[in-house]
């Protein structure tokens, strides 16, 4: 047996089949869920693998996702994974042309979809050569464009429950496409063993990863069930799947909704008992404390252990409003991405004036981007991991040669964040490079001036910006938007109060209002979105 996703989960399901591993639930409340033990889940997954196989499907070839959550999301990554199919997510926001260029630069062979995508997959269809199998979640719509594509419930019926599969091995493939936040979405390629210890925490995320892919079966048979797992941002970005296979490896349960809605998710935290919740910085919190103040007030939070947020910081504010509602919920800050895995933890003292303190891992270091040499205490340098990385981007050898590094024999990843490193080894986070605003040689990272633009009671959620600026070269843009019912807001107000947070070159020179910040459906930010309309509100020249 080797450190394969498919072989692992298979081997929690041998001492745990009798175990509820999977709940989707649309509306709390109507009846509307599903639930799977996992040997049930072992079977449906197994029929979708059959299916991929007798329609031709070879290993190693590409499976797109566009999927909202749901069991079918997770059937088909364990389908995919068990006939060695490298599956590959689908942002279900893109509209035509982007879809076009990922289809096309992940090389996909099949797709699933949801329904309601219908039209958008049928327009991208006739620019993507090789893609030849298709297979729908949910009943066609009635006007929709003609595809030949199977549905989902069939592929389940011709399929065999059994296993039977071919030998798999740790260099199978597994494919997360980013985001996109700084330029096109790239396919970064992980090899399983690699994202199983780097993106899983190797079987124990807070504690000694397992030493045997034996071990990890002979852990949860030793263990009990009892925690419930929810993470609530969509699966299509790489965390929440990552999330949903960190509770598979503990024999645990695992609660999808189908997306977001913060009402929805504070009653079947109640009903379900759920243990552990993440979710995506502010973006998602401050809704849940909205509606704990509201429609949910009064909601059992009393089996909640903890919240965590990674690809979008939890201010340090809304941590606090938070806790006086929920004061015995460890709330964790984790930081990592989609060419790292998991990094590291904030420290408790973060805060807008400190900055994101950050306890890494032992693979992870502070270095010069152009030696790859460890920086010296309080000399700014990219983050790196070394070890258990990522093989590179599928179809961009250029970007993976200036991403990807080999030092003294091992592998890194530079990622594109800048940090420093204290003494004590804690990584204080400054921002990512390509978002770093040089105002007259002084350089500011968006994320810190956020965080005490948040901590002014009537901001709701902000981003920050460069704008064009004859003498400085760019200034600061602040884009906010206000809270429900907060009154107008001045720039010399906002001055004044980030001047008790930051020095004075952070301070924004710009204050553009919106109604709603726009953001990725799983709370990340949009920088592109906020200097445009920073840009546009200035009538400074892009």
């Amino acid at each position: 047996m080797e450190y394969n996703l498919a072989d692992l989960f298979e081997s929690v399901v041998d001492v745990a089949g009798d175990r509820e591993a999977l709940v989707h639930i649309d509306h709390p409340g109507t009846g509307a869920e599903r639930r799977l033990t996992y040997a049930e889940l072992d079977r449906a997954a197994n029929r979708v693998a059959h299916h991929f196989i007798a329609e031709g499907l070879r290993p190693g070839e590409h499976v797109g996702l566009h999927l909202y959550n749901g069991i079918e999301y997770l059937q088909t990554v364990l389908a995919c994974l068990k006939a060695r199919l490298v599956p590959v997510n689908v942002n279900y926001r893109y509209v035509e042309e982007e879809l076009v260029y990922l289809y096309r630069d992940a090389d996909l062979a099949a797709l699933v979809f949801d329904a309601e995508f219908t039209e958008r997959v049928a327009a991208a269809l006739p620019r993507t050569d090789k893609l030849r199998r298709l297979l729908r979640v949910g009943d066609a719509p009635e006007e929709a464009p003609g595809l030949d594509a199977t549905a989902y419930t069939e592929a389940e019926r011709s399929g065999s429950p059994e296993r039977g599969f071919p030998r798999r091995s740790a260099d199978d493939q597994f494919i997360i496409y980013t985001g996109g936040t700084t330029g096109m979405p790239k396919g970064v390629m992980w090899r399983q063993e690699d994202l199983f210890f780097s993106g899983m925490g190797g079987g124990a995320p807070t504690g000694e990863p397992v030493k045997r892919p034996e071990e990890l079966a002979e852990r949860v048979a030793a263990g009990g069930d009892g925690i419930t797992f929810f993470p609530t941002p969509p699966l299509m970005h790489g965390t929440s799947t990552l999330t949903a296979f960190i509770g598979f490896h503990f024999g645990q349960r695992v609660v999808v909704h189908r997306k977001f809605v913060p009402e929805e998710v504070l009653r079947t935290i109640e009903k379900e008992k759920v243990s552990s919740v993440s979710l995506v910085g502010d973006a998602m919190l401050r809704p849940l404390i909205d509606a704990l103040n509201g429609p949910c007030a009064g909601t059992d939070l009393s089996a909640l252990f903890s919240v965590s947020s990674s690809g979008a910081i939890m201010s340090e504010t809304v941590r606090r409003q938070f806790l006086e509602l929920a004061p015995h919920v460890m709330l964790l800050n984790n930081f990592g991405s989609s060419e790292s895995g998991f990094n590291g933890t904030a420290t408790d003292d973060s805060s807008p004036e400190t900055g994101f303190r950050l306890r890494v891992n032992d693979r992870t270091q502070v270095v010069d981007p152009g030696t790859y040499e460890p920086v010296t205490p309080g000399e700014p340098g990219r983050l790196a991991q070394r070890g258990h990385v990522p093989l590179g981007y599928y179809n961009d050898p250029r970007k993976t040669a200036e991403t990807f590094f080999r030092r003294r024999g091992e592998r890194w990843v530079l990622l594109g964040d800048m940090a420093t490193v204290d003494e004590e080894g804690v990584v204080t986070v400054l921002g990512r490079g390509s978002q770093c605003i040089n105002t007259g040689g002084e350089k500011v990272y968006p994320e810190e001036v956020e965080q005490a633009l948040k901590s002014h009671p009537d901001v709701y959620d902000a981003l920050v910006a460069g704008v064009p600026d004859p003498k400085w070269g760019s200034q600061v843009a602040a884009v906010v938007q206000l809270r429900r019912g907060a009154g107008d807001l001045s720039l010399d107000a906002v001055q004044a109060h980030c001047r008790t947070q930051v020095a004075g070159y952070k301070i924004p020179r710009q204050l553009v209002l919106t109604e709603e910040i726009q953001r990725s459906p799983s709370g990340k930010a949009d920088y592109r979105w906020a200097r445009s309309v920073a840009t546009e509100a200035s009538g400074a020249e892009a």
